[in-house]
């Protein structure tokens, strides 16, 4: 049992309890309420005091790549960085030991931060899903699709065949998910895009794309489709609930309606696509749409944090800003789009993403000990405009403790950033990095 917590269910009626108690048993929670509702003939095992943290379900990063921690800070302000930086540099050093390091690496960045549930593309997914495994998160892998040789595949679009093989290895797994994700709608054919479809389904699995992201992207499906993207997407037939759009900046209305019409769920990274100066996307006319939309925070190196405190901060200040309207997105609104909305972008609403009986034991707990922890007149306020990912002290995925007193429970931070450290080394990635700056 957990006492003397202030919980903040994030269930249907968003209920919470300013001094609550939850029940957990195994994997599952079984009970939760007031202290003083508590049932006087309860047995338990265990009772930590909570001391006034807040509780409430583990924040769920609905698009990352987990494999990128290397190119965190690398040509950050270059405006072509991309093709300046990370793919000339991914094709020189990206390799299995590399991308499983980045991975602990990145997981234990996101749990210390309370993000106990994530979406990643990248390479070397049975690597990293592996190192998620161990990490004892939950999460959903999925292989890169692209139309180039990659540094885990000989040929163009060979991703697709890395998922068949992927896919089924990890069927059963009650936290691990594989799945395939094609780059985007440009950088594929139109049979790729529908054997990537029919893989989702034939495993039951949600799939990713980034969609409506470039603008680059917008202009080649007009002058050669007279379409949107998402039109383009509909057209060849993969538009479905499965599908995971990520960004989703550049929308028309008629592309909202059809998000809605096939339940096409939305991850929305305010962090990287404002950093990159590509656009705020239309979150509220997708909600008013009734789009399902969470929060991500793509890669290391595209929005440099994994943490959604920074996502959920920066999603008021554009959002309110963009729409001038200061009472847009109340906090309350903002922490279920990074908790139970995320869960349902990635088709987890049923088992997490709210602390209500049944469900899976996926929560934390942040303090409200910490000088900018005080005072609080609404926990929703507190956590969205004062706290940060240093304000989060114990972390459970699937009842099993990751996170205690803001350390690593099975793993040691410094011994992660080493291992990192020396993959690094080994294939040389610092000082190809300074090279690449040096030529400017």
């Amino acid at each position: 049992m957990f006492k003397n917590a202030w919980i903040l269910t994030i269930n249907e009626q968003m209920e919470q309890f300013p001094n609550g108690y939850i029940l957990v048993d195994g994997e599952k929670i079984l009970d939760v309420g007031a202290m003083d509702s508590l049932p006087c003939d309860i047995t338990y095992d265990q009772c930590i005091d909570a001391k006034g943290a807040i509780l409430l379900p583990g924040m769920v990063n609905t698009h990352t790549h987990i494999g990128m921690i290397p190119f965190r800070s690398l040509g950050d302000d270059y405006p072509d960085r991309l093709h300046r930086f990370l793919f000339p540099l991914e094709n020189e050093c990206m390799n299995e030991q590399l991308a499983y390091t980045s991975a602990k690496y990145a997981i234990a960045e996101m749990q210390l931060a309370g993000v106990t549930t994530f979406f990643d593309m990248y390479y070397f997914e049975q690597q990293l899903a592996e190192a998620a495994e161990e990490m004892h998160s939950r999460s959903i892998l999925a292989e890169t699709v692209i139309d180039t040789v990659t540094v885990d595949v000989p040929e163009p679009m060979g991703g697709l065949q890395y998922a068949q093989r992927f896919l089924p290895k990890w069927q059963g797994n009650s936290r691990i998910q594989a799945s395939v994700a094609p780059h985007a709608p440009y950088s594929n054919t139109m049979e790729v895009l529908q054997q990537a479809d029919a893989l989702s389904r034939k495993y039951n699995v949600p799939w990713m794309m980034h969609v409506s992201e470039m603008d680059f992207e917008m202009e080649k499906y007009r002058k050669e489709h007279n379409q949107s993207p998402i039109e383009f997407l509909e057209e060849i037939g993969v538009l479905s609930p499965r599908l995971i759009a990520a960004h989703c900046i550049h929308l028309s209305d008629h592309d909202i309606e059809v998000l809605k019409q096939y339940d096409v769920k939305v991850a929305h990274c305010i962090g990287a696509n404002t950093k990159s100066a590509k656009g705020v996307a239309r979150v509220r006319d997708l909600l008013a749409a009734g789009v399902t939309v969470g929060l991500g925070t793509d890669g290391p190196s595209s929005g440099n944090t994994l943490d959604l405190f920074s996502q959920m901060r920066l999603f008021a200040n554009f959002h309110k800003t963009f729409l001038q309207d200061r009472s847009a997105f109340p906090a309350e609104e903002i922490v279920k789009l990074a908790t139970y909305e995320g869960a349902k972008v990635l088709g987890m609403e049923k088992h997490i993403g709210s602390i209500e009986s049944g469900k899976q034991a996926d929560f934390i707990l942040v303090e409200t000990d910490s000088v900018n922890m005080f005072p609080i007149f609404d926990p929703y306020s507190a956590l969205v405009y004062s706290a940060n990912a240093g304000n989060v002290r114990d972390v459970f995925i699937a009842g099993k403790q990751v996170v205690a007193g803001k350390k690593l429970v099975d793993y040691d931070e410094v011994q992660l950033r080493a291992e990192l450290a020396e993959a690094m080394e080994q294939c040389g990635f610092k000082e190809k990095a300074l090279k690449a700056l040096s030529e400017k």
